[in-house]
């Protein structure tokens, strides 16, 4: 029997010929979702005309109920097709062959990921809305697609350039991991209300548009506390190549992380002052390193102690719980002035937030050394309980280690800048922006 069915051009070769991993990146109303929810099904009919017998698992990170599944998607897809439509049976809760031998299973991966592990004779995965997913859930899922012939199928929208999607598939260099780019124009179906919902946030929502739309990655999320500003700031050319003046001194902000197996990030900003300017020429961010690896990468880039000072929090005079030693004390062992920025006290993540708000415009950034920090600093946002709708502070993700070490570098500026110098001021007098 030969089946007709409606694809999108760009993804008939996707389909083609042996793979391992079967991926699909890009924004909205691509028509990708609905391509591979139909195609689980064909390749379900394809097994069983075979003979096979198995699983056709669909999972997102986040399913609370099946309301959250893709099974919509497949019922839909399956809908469009009459061979698919006699070959499935549908009912509210569950989609199998009339023949038994396939049945699709809906699973959430944040929840039940290692239950999956115990399923056998899986022979399609299809992974939608993977964007979240996290290595260590990638690592528990590929194993248990360990038929000779099953696949990976994996769909997203890309909002990191650092998300495991894009390093394990997208960037892959692997033969047998073909992946493809589906945007709106890719789409010959792409409707009517959709086009006016894309030209509305073309022109009234522009810094969320190429997320949306173009399948570009997230600059700043929406509510994010320095959206408007990084928008600002790359409108106004404040964000490209940024070079450092080799006569200035390199001061290093940090936000303290640590080296247990649940660590927080470590993070450092570099910058340079040039009069009221702030040039933010590099970006690290760790996790689970020891203090040595930091050092390490300093002395690689040249933030060596005759031309860096180090800043850190009130904290960095604690020791690490693995080494016993605090941060303070191994930088100043290896040469670095190191200055301890007080304890703001209660809303201190508030006051760091109002700080940068104030010096962003004054602020340059290298658009390739510094993309993280800036990623960081896009998706620093206010954490809501949407039931009373009310703001609850900032959020603790892993945007706030980046956005709290770039709001303490404000708060120092600003001290050193703006509020008149007392004798008992935190900071020594001696200290000088030019070293």
């Amino acid at each position: 029997m030969k089946a007709k069915i409606s694809l999108p051009k760009k993804l008939i070769p996707l389909f083609l010929g042996d793979a391992d991993v079967r991926a699909s990146h890009g924004g909205r109303g691509s028509g990708k979702t609905r391509s591979f929810a139909k195609m689980t099904a064909v390749r379900g009919y394809q097994k069983a005309m075979n003979g096979e017998s198995g699983i056709i698992l669909c999972g997102r990170q986040f399913q609370n109920s099946l309301d959250d599944s893709s099974l919509g998607e497949v019922k839909a897809a399956i809908q469009e097709e009459e061979f698919l439509l006699d070959f499935y049976e549908i009912g509210e809760r569950f989609i199998r062959s009339k023949d038994g031998r396939i049945s699709y299973s809906f699973s959430g991966l944040e929840r039940n990921i290692n239950s999956i592990k115990s399923k056998s004779r899986v022979l399609l995965s299809w992974i939608d809305e993977a964007e979240p997913v996290t290595d260590s859930a990638w690592q528990i899922l590929i194993p248990t697609i360990r038929e000779e012939e099953s696949e990976l199928w994996v769909t997203w929208n890309p909002a990191r350039k650092s998300s495991p999607c894009e390093s394990r598939f997208r960037h892959a260099n692997d033969p047998l991991i073909k992946c493809v780019e589906m945007n709106w124009r890719d789409n010959p179906w792409f409707p009517d209300k959709l086009e006016r919902e894309r030209l509305r946030d073309q022109a009234y929502r522009p810094d969320s548009y190429e997320h949306i739309w173009e399948g570009g990655y997230i600059t700043a999320v929406t509510g994010a506390y320095f959206a408007k500003h990084l928008s600002d700031a790359r409108a106004e050319n404040r964000i490209g190549n940024v070079r450092p003046d080799p006569l200035m001194k390199f001061h290093l902000f940090a936000d303290i992380g640590g080296t247990g197996a649940k660590a927080d990030a470590f993070v450092f900003w570099v910058s340079q002052i040039i009069g009221k300017e702030i040039r933010l020429v590099d970006y690290y961010e760790v996790v689970g390193q020891p203090i040595d690896a930091h050092l390490s990468w300093m002395r690689s880039r040249g933030y060596v102690p005759e031309k860096s000072q180090i800043w850190l929090p009130h904290d960095g005079v604690t020791n690490d719980k693995v080494y016993s030693v605090s941060y303070q004390s191994s930088f100043e062992a290896a040469g670095y002035n190191v200055e301890i920025v007080p304890n703001q006290g209660k809303g201190a993540a508030m006051l760091r937030v109002e700080a940068a708000r104030r010096w962003l415009g004054s602020c340059f950034f290298d658009a390739e050394k510094t993309e993280a920090g800036l990623e960081a600093l896009g998706a620093y946002h206010e954490k809501r309980d949407e039931l009373r709708d009310i703001g609850l502070g900032p959020d603790h993700d892993w945007a706030s280690h980046g956005a709290d070490a770039f709001g303490m570098l404000c708060v120092v500026v600003e001290d050193l800048f703006v509020k008149p110098k007392k004798q008992e001021d935190h900071y020594v007098e001696h200290i000088s922006w030019m070293g």
